[in-house]
């Protein structure tokens, strides 16, 4: 094969002069015209295996293995035949065409112009960048905009795996189809939407994008089904502003309820990425207040809005932000935008380094309980924490340095605000035996400042008016044992562990307790110097922790699981709750097992057992059978821990968790869900269930190939705020893959 860069007006004469052989019935070759070869023409990339010139009707024809490429229009094809006086280039057997856009155009006969970017085509295929696929009876390119006559779109499959042909789930046929390559866009005239057969009528100029990108259109609508809002249709229209950012509106029409809008919008910039969304409507808003004795719905103005991103300063410093908000209790409920029962707002400007961290920030909350009073609700404003690490060891260890500040602010009740400053000196050292040695200080200077402490009901989170001080300081000496060696045809891992840690009495009842409140004896915390979770409660009271781990690994099975327990050699009352595991000398056993088939089978057990008759206080158990495309679910939670009910943060609970998916044929697949709350008035004296009280159940039926989804689903939901209860809703999600949106 030859291959050449030239001049289309040069080529007769190159080919006459270099290959006498090649001309036909050996017609004398053109003289050339210096004149003809205009110094702006473009250069074609040229190849064939054979060329041949008929000097008496100006005729090139190229043959075998024909390849031209010229500004980015390519062409294949068997043979080519190029007219220079009418400029013609007519194409014939296997033709391709490969356009800038990235586009396929296929067909058996192509007749072109010599630019190699106008022409017709008759019988053609055009395979788009997106992987959708065109076909029609004929194609007109002109300035590079394809015209198709009688022509159908699919982005989906025609063949099997085997290679056999099938019909697509859907297609659109359409009298004229026109691509556009400078808008991206493809529009139907006198378009036909055929699903699985059935023909559904679209609309008189209808356009999908061409490129695989959103693009500016209507979307499918979807609808469904409640008993708080009948029959909804909602009918989202997409808006691609530029190309890093886009809106959608979506109408949403009910049969009981008043209309309502809603709207999302995203953006990329140089900086990062962030979205704003909202929901409004006008209509009821049911009373959730359970104390009233005749409530009323207020008709007013309901919404909830919402806004998070994330940018990057430079390689260091970055700001994350998540605002939500609802004008009412009920409204996310019941117009099924979230199931939170509380709406978070923060705002956080974070500094990393390797060896530095600094984030400030602020925090507030929105209640959605029905006993949730938000002028009680605090709001946290400023958090300001500053962690460094600092780069030459001291004695041979690491040191930390850490600041810390925290105001807590309430509109109807206590306002607290704290700071501290602490140092933290770890080293880690391997003895010629194996063990692996951690030794710890620990320094800490606190200054609180509190008011209306007697807003607080629970006496053990109050704390003392005014200004208080503390000062906190640990040892602790941490030992682990790794002990390796083969069985049962793997390797396992037998770690003993051993903790000491010594610290002084430390005042805390004295001290507000705004972020230490959820305190829980577990696997993950054992072996913490501090095991409360936040900063204003302080572990005082030397103790011994202990405890074990074993692991085994072998092919395709794993098992890990540790138990543990601590001792106290100072008692120190008051301090924890009963109940926690951690108010005697002695503290419960905890720990955790894990064990994994391959991907198939994934169990984790975690238990926390009375030290005194081995009752199980915690007994936490999550099982997943199955693959990604087939499984069930199983979760199981029951603590009980007999915790006082005036403790708010550490209700006891028993609760059943189910979830299964099956993929009963290729694309088709059934699933659900369901939680159930198993609590009863023994294990929680305030809870309003009998033993057995359904959460939410869900149950759905979906349908996904290559370019559809088709969903149908149910779901109820039990749970009450105030007067307000969900109940059941029916929903229609109807998807097709590769429109462009």
């Amino acid at each position: 094969m030859k291959a050449t860069s030239l001049n289309w007006t040069a080529l007769p004469l190159i080919l006459a002069a270099s290959a006498p052989a090649m001309a036909q019935e050996n017609a004398p070759a053109p003289v050339a015209d210096s004149a003809a070869v205009a110094p702006d023409e473009q250069v074609i990339d040229f190849s064939a295996d054979a060329v041949t010139y008929d000097s008496d009707a100006d005729v090139i024809t190229a043959s075998g293995r024909v390849r031209m490429n010229r500004d980015g229009n390519y062409l294949a094809a068997d043979q080519v035949i190029w007219s220079r006086k009418t400029g013609e280039v007519r194409a014939n057997g296997s033709v391709v065409v490969m356009t800038p856009q990235g586009d396929k155009i296929l067909g058996d006969n192509v007749v072109l112009t010599d630019t190699l970017r106008d022409g017709t085509v008759d019988n053609l295929l055009v395979i788009l960048e997106s992987g959708g696929r065109i076909a029609a009876s004929k194609g007109t390119r002109v300035n590079g905009e394809n015209i198709l006559e009688h022509a159908v779109y699919s982005p989906c499959p025609v063949l099997t795996q085997n290679g056999c042909p099938k019909s697509p789930s859907w297609k659109i046929v359409a009298a004229r189809v026109i691509q556009d390559p400078v808008t991206q866009r493809i529009r139907f005239q006198g378009g036909r939407l055929q699903l699985f057969g059935l023909t559904l009528p679209l609309l008189p100029v209808f356009s999908i994008g061409s490129n695989g990108e959103g693009q500016t259109g209507a979307l499918f609508p979807n609808f469904a089904i409640s008993n708080t809002n009948g029959f909804e249709v909602a009918l989202p229209y997409y808006w691609r502003i530029a190309p890093n950012q886009d809106l959608t509106i979506t109408p949403h029409i009910y049969t009981k309820s008043l209309p309502a809008i809603e709207g999302k919008y995203r953006a990329l910039t140089s900086l990062g990425a962030f979205q704003l969304g909202g929901f409004l409507t006008y209509g009821d808003a049911e009373d959730p207040d359970p104390d009233e004795v005749d409530p009323e719905s207020k008709d007013r103005v309901r919404g909830y809005f919402e806004a998070n991103g994330r940018f990057q300063l430079d390689p260091y410093w970055s700001v994350t932000t998540s605002l939500r908000a609802a004008t009412d209790k009920t409204v996310t409920r019941q117009y099924d935008i979230t199931r939170d029962a509380e709406l978070r707002n923060f705002l956080d400007v974070e500094r990393i380094s390797p060896n530095s961290y600094i984030s400030i920030g602020g925090w507030a909350f929105q209640g959605l309980r029905v006993d949730d009073h938000q002028d009680e609700i605090p709001i946290a404003l400023p958090a300001i924490d500053a962690r460094f690490l600092l780069g030459d060891p001291i004695l041979g260890g690491k040191i930390e340095l850490q600041a810390n500040s925290l105001a807590i602010l309430r509109i109807d009740g206590q306002d607290t605000q704290r700071a501290f400053a602490s140092a933290r000196w770890d080293l880690r050292k391997l003895t010629k035996m194996g063990q692996e040695v951690t030794f710890t200080a620990y320094v800490r200077g606190d200054v609180y400042h509190s008011d209306e402490n007697d807003e607080t009901d629970v006496l053990i989170y109050r704390g003392d008016n005014g200004w208080q001080y503390r000062g906190i300081a640990a040892l602790a000496a941490d030992m682990k044992w790794p002990l390796v060696g083969p069985a049962f045809g793997g390797t396992q891992r037998l770690t003993p562990r051993v903790q000491m840690v010594l610290t002084p009495p430390t005042p805390n009842l004295e001290i507000p307790n705004e972020d230490a409140r959820s305190i829980d004896l577990e696997d993950s915390n054992l072996f913490a110097l501090n095991r409360f979770p936040g900063y204003d409660r302080w572990e005082d009271g030397s103790r011994i922790t202990y405890g074990v781990e074993w692991a085994l690994d072998r092919p395709n099975v794993a098992i890990d699981t540790v138990i543990g327990q601590s001792y106290r050699l100072t008692r120190n009352p008051g301090i924890f709750p009963e109940g926690t595991g951690l108010t005697d000398r002695w503290s419960d056993i905890v720990g955790r097992t894990r064990i994994r088939f391959g991907r198939f089978i994934d169990l984790t057990h975690r238990f926390r057992f009375d030290k005194d008759n081995l009752a199980p206080r915690r007994n936490e158990v999550d099982l997943t059978v199955g693959t990604d495309q087939t499984y069930a679910q199983i979760g199981y939670l029951r603590l009980n821990r007999n915790i006082s009910t005036a403790v708010e943060d550490l209700r006891d609970k028993e609760e059943l968790r189910l979830a299964g998916r099956l993929k009963f044929a290729r694309y088709w697949s059934i699933f659900g869900a369901t939680v159930l709350d198993l609590t009863d008035k023994k294990e929680d004296p305030l809870s309003l269930a009998d033993g057995y009280e359904p959460v939410r159940h869900r149950l759905g039926i979906t349908y996904e190939d290559e370019c559809l989804e088709l969903g149908l689903s149910w779901k109820r939901d039990y749970e009450r705020v105030g007067e307000f209860k969900k109940g059941s809703t029916f929903a229609l999600r109807f998807a097709l893959k590769g429109i462009g949106r």
